[in-house]
């Protein structure tokens, strides 16, 4: 690897993946040409925007998106009224768009974050959500899929990622615990202890704070019935729900209850609400593509032993067998009893104990654990049988099981397979590797490895092990700055995880084309995600830094 490259370090930046691969020339069945999607997404986190993107652009499809700066972030909400504008104009100009796959949240909050943080009243909300109406009027014969959030019930301050109200941090524990009681008093009632508790909790949660909080919450709540309307009146052609982080019993789980039963006219083919939500824009991508080309992919899905399709990952409220099966409907895909008749066979990586364990911690240390290698048999039977094979990745949260990893590598199994994903959330895993599999028929295996490589660097390197290291040395790094915010400590983090990712590349993943070119950025000015930089976007950001860093200088002169 150049000298040169390994040594760089620019301020905010990581190394992670590159794979120089040209994209598959998969044509749509509109003249045996590729088509035109056009997307906005729910923010501007990779995951959200440019890595599902890219899914799709691997087969031949122009994904067109509004501008960086028109997304949300962290701290920017994002500007619902500009979004409307420019999807108002792109469509107006360009009539060869072939389907448009929109999120709610950016159209009616701004973003995600915004949905969670916003300000807005709700004749503002409602008046936005009306433009869907309008925008249907326009495009009588455009496909639609809107995709949307019931909002989260973080467990706690901590758990929410500085991404809720700032009484959150103080208070968050305990509003979880006073939603989690409120649900299960109406599905089966509370005990003694459990009501002298929830009477405690009222008292407890300062009024204006939890009244600040369910406020939004009722704006949400009826923001997305008016979407399920407007799915009633074929506005959509398919609206899909997620909860985003949740538990078998909080304040997520009892609106999604109370909108699946007002929703419960609509075929599920029609209206969905599921667990998760950062995948839910490559399922409904992934839709979008079945519809356009009148395919629809056979699954079949295979768990590990033990409690298998039955275990209940951390972050929802539901078995991840029904979980698997909603996003199999939801994408336009059928399940399929036996892995013959299939075009994916989904193999679903779980603890045998039913238990979703943190990345982070001690256990994931790459020893082999009880499953381990009954789950790598299992994989490498599927794959030396044929099948085209797929990896939901799922024993811990936030990142890969290394010892999955280990027996992948070992094996030879890696660039095997079709698809792989061990990032964030349960669902968030399930998802989007189903989603990618079922593509993966239309792409050329460059297209597949180079998809598996970006997952592999992001949720195995990265996720599951340098951010590990890293984030342990914090405290002792020069610099202002912690976990959720870098600050002052970019420069000194982006060097040492720099050579990290290196190293950890060398020793684990195959030689491959471009592996000198290696950056990553933290976009959201955090370490919990990273942005993988491929290629001439490395060189792009050395120029854009440099001419930064140029400007700021002029500046103070």
């Amino acid at each position: 690897m150049n000298k040169f490259w390994k040594a760089v370090t620019v301020t905010g930046l990581i190394l992670s993946s590159l794979f120089t691969i040209p994209t598959a020339q998969a044509k749509s069945k509109d003249n045996g040409q590729p088509g035109k999607i056009l997307y906005i997404p729910q923010d501007n986190r990779p995951i959200s925007n440019k890595q599902t993107a890219e899914v799709i652009e691997k087969l031949g499809y122009e994904v067109i998106v509004p501008p960086n700066d028109m997304l949300g972030s962290r701290d920017d909400l994002g500007d619902p009224e500009k979004l409307w504008e420019w999807l108002t104009l792109t469509t107006e100009k360009d009539k060869t768009i072939k389907a448009a796959v929109i999120s709610s949240d950016s159209m009616l909050y701004g973003s995600l974050v915004g949905s969670r943080k916003h300000d807005l009243d709700e004749h503002t909300i409602s008046t936005r959500a009306a433009k869907f109406q309008d925008f249907r009027k326009e495009h009588k014969k455009l496909p639609i899929y809107v995709f949307g959030s019931i909002m989260r019930t973080p467990r706690s301050g901590a758990a929410s990622g500085h991404e809720e109200p700032e009484y959150y941090r103080s208070y968050g524990a305990d509003i979880f615990r006073y939603t989690e009681l409120n649900d299960k008093k109406e599905i089966e009632g509370l005990n003694r202890r459990e009501k002298k508790e929830y009477d405690f909790l009222q008292k407890l949660i300062p009024s204006k704070a939890l009244s600040d909080w369910m406020g939004r919450r009722s704006k949400n709540f009826n923001a997305n019935k008016k979407l399920i309307d407007l799915a009633k009146s074929n506005t959509f052609n398919c609206l899909l729900l997620g909860r985003d982080d949740n538990a078998p019993y909080s304040q997520t789980h009892l609106e999604s209850r109370h909108l699946q039963t007002y929703g419960k006219d609509l075929d599920k083919t029609k209206y969905q609400a599921i667990a998760g939500i950062d995948e839910v824009g490559m399922i409904m991508l992934t839709r979008a593509i079945n519809d356009k080309t009148k395919d629809i992919p056979f699954v079949y899905v295979h768990y590990n032993w033990g409690r298998g399709g039955d275990t209940i990952p951390a972050y929802s409220d539901e078995k991840i067998s029904d979980s698997i099966d909603s996003a199999i409907t939801a994408a336009g895909a059928m399940k399929v009893p036996s892995p013959e008749r299939a075009n994916v066979v989904l193999t679903v990586n779980t603890n045998p104990n039913g238990k979703t364990y943190e990345a982070m911690v001690p256990l994931n240390d790459a020893k082999d654990r009880e499953g381990t290698k009954y789950f790598a048999d299992i994989v490498s039977d599927y794959v030396n049988k044929g099948y085209k094979v797929a990896i939901a990745d799922i024993a811990f949260a936030n990142g890969a099981d290394n010892a999955l990893m280990e027996q992948l590598r070992n094996r030879g199994l890696l660039f095997k397979i079709r698809a792989y994903g061990g990032w964030n959330t349960a669902t968030n895993s399930t998802g989007f590797v189903l989603s990618t599999a079922m593509l993966t028929d239309k792409m050329s295996d460059a297209a597949v490895d180079d998809l598996l490589l970006t997952r592999y660097l992001d949720d195995w390197v990265y996720q599951a092990n340098v951010r590990n290291i890293i984030a342990r040395q914090l405290t002792w790094l020069r610099g202002d700055g912690w976990y959720g915010d870098l600050d002052g400590k970019k420069d000194v983090v982006g060097e040492r995880t720099t050579k990290m990712l290196i190293n950890f590349v060398d020793n684990n993943l195959p030689p491959f084309e471009g592996s000198e070119k290696l950056l990553v950025t933290f976009p959201w000015d955090r370490m919990f995600e990273s942005d993988i930089l491929r290629g001439d976007e490395v060189v792009k950001e050395m120029d854009k830094n440099t001419l930064h860093n140029r400007l700021s200088a002029a500046a103070k002169q």
